[in-house]
């Protein structure tokens, strides 16, 4: 966790241009385990915006995340699948998971680093939407991070490295949890499964949990498909936003 992650005033300027709810097309990712939404389309970002994603998968940061890391072929993936930006409204959250661990794009490309930057201004504790870090055996919480502005968070994605934000929000109507989410890729032979977002439920959640894991044998659907037929996030989140007008639609006549 780094704090005064970059300069305020380029920070400031971002989160300035970070595009509201209604204004591009985002990706709706809104199902049982999420409610959240993402952009991975640069072009739409204002210049500010687009120019720190940039210099986050630019060789000159590359080489300082691999001397963090101490991967030495770590490399960006600059369609941004599944990353970019990230922005969840009051209520929203991501339950605890452990992330794709293959590329759904490129067979050879296994994900090993995030890097997580937020520009959160006059985040509060009882806002919550707290980063939750768990342990190997989903048994115990140990460590959470209030996502403030200018607040970066770096971290392994091995296929045991659960981390969310389950608790929904409790942000003024007014406000948006908002991120930049950049994800880092080496290059060669995988883990010994392909596996998608592993979601997990916590110690207690009861009934919950059942909900959680049949969630996850759809996702695994989706996620075979994505790699079976090439598409991407975008594309799924226009299918399902078309159908939705048009079962909304046909209720409203029928």
């Amino acid at each position: 966790m780094i704090d005064g992650f970059l300069d305020p005033t380029r920070l400031n300027a971002a989160a300035d241009e970070f595009p509201a709810l209604d204004s591009i097309p985002w990706i709706h990712y809104v199902h049982v385990n999420e409610r959240k939404f993402g952009a991975t389309n640069a072009t739409a970002f204002g210049p500010t915006l687009r120019a720190i994603v940039e210099a986050l998968n630019a060789p000159p940061f590359l080489e300082w995340l691999r001397r963090l890391t101490g991967l030495a072929d770590l490399f960006p993936d600059d369609s941004l699948e599944g990353g970019g930006l990230h922005q969840s409204a009051r209520g929203g959250f991501l339950n605890i998971h452990a992330d794709f661990t293959v590329h759904p794009h490129h067979a050879d490309w296994r994900r090993r680093v995030n890097v997580l930057l937020y520009l959160n201004r006059n985040w509060k504790e009882e806002y919550g939407g707290h980063l939750e870090l768990w342990d190997a055996g989903m048994k115990a919480c140990v460590r959470k991070v209030l996502p403030v502005f200018n607040r970066a968070v770096i971290f392994s994605t091995d296929h045991d490295s659960f981390h969310g934000h389950p608790e929904p929000l409790a942000c003024p109507d007014t406000m948006t949890r908002k991120s930049i989410a950049l994800y880092y890729f080496t290059k060669g032979p995988g883990p010994v499964f392909v596996r998608s977002t592993e979601y997990r439920p916590r110690p207690g959640e009861g009934l919950g949990a059942l909900w959680i894991r049949l969630d996850n044998l759809a996702l695994r659907a989706y996620d075979r498909a994505k790699r079976m037929l090439g598409i991407d996030d975008r594309f799924a989140s226009m299918m399902l936003r078309t159908m939705s007008r048009i079962l909304g639609r046909h209720g409203r006549d029928g």
